[in-house]
């Protein structure tokens, strides 16, 4: 069987206005499954490749700043 994934999640999300995105990630962060990462994994993918190199040292130093807070 041969699956892509990235594809299969994108057309889950296709059409999806900004309010039913943040829907789609508030519940994957909220039920904290295993299965949701690799969903989560494909819209970091998106936002870095859209990102421009401003936003993408933003997003490094809010990840740098979690993860900091992560282990504490």
């Amino acid at each position: 069987m041969n699956l892509n994934l990235r594809a299969a999640i994108l057309s889950n999300v296709s059409g999806h206005d900004a309010q039913q995105l943040e829907a789609t990630i508030d519940d994957a962060l909220q039920k904290g499954e295993e299965k949701m990462l690799p969903g989560l994994g494909v819209f970091f993918e998106m936002l870095w490749k859209e990102s421009d190199e401003s936003e993408k040292q933003e997003i490094l130093g809010t990840l740098e700043q979690g993860l900091k807070q992560s282990n504490q």
